[in-house]
């Protein structure tokens, strides 16, 4: 059981606002219907067999669909799809079902919407989820892997998109 921090959460969200991170977004299709979301925090687990994680918002109780469905596509960003990162994240206001509107789409192994031109897309079977705090962990076992050009990736600091080089 966690204990209650005694760090206060603005000053937690303040420091976090400086950690940049590479920008994706993770989908989902199947049973529960499809669904995708802007997400930073995600890293590779282990290379021997393939698995990644991926952490989604519990509260949104559209994200439960990534665990229904059994599966998840992680799509890594070139910095020219910042407009699918907007989408996906809400910013645009754009409702949830026309999201996909963003960008063209294709499926590998899984059945999740791949981004196509994204630099790396990670093709996943969930095989395991943990619910910590605020957010659910989604490990998944990588079964199909789509690699684009290497472009300059779109980065997320400071609370807003930006490329490598800028200041």
């Amino acid at each position: 059981m966690l204990k209650q921090n005694v760090v206060a959460g603005q000053a937690y969200r303040d420091a976090m606002s400086r950690f940049a991170g590479a920008v994706h977004v993770v989908t989902t299709d199947g049973p529960a219907g499809r669904r995708g979301a802007t997400v930073i925090a995600t890293c590779s687990v282990s290379d021997n067999p393939p698995i990644v994680l991926v952490c989604l918002n519990r509260e949104n109780p559209k994200n439960d669909a990534f665990a229904t469905n059994g599966n998840f596509a992680l799509n890594t960003l070139a910095a020219a799809q910042k407009e699918v990162a907007q989408a996906f994240s809400g910013q645009t206001g754009l409702p949830a079902e026309n999201r996909f509107g963003a960008g063209r789409w294709m499926t590998i192994a899984t059945g999740a919407p791949v981004l196509m031109g994204a630099l790396a897309t990670f093709d996943c079977e969930i095989i395991e989820a943990k619910d910590l705090a605020t957010h659910r962990v989604l490990f998944g076992k990588v079964t199909g892997l789509a690699i684009g050009d290497n472009v300059r990736p779109l980065i997320y600091h400071d609370r807003g998109y930006c490329l490598l080089g800028e200041a």
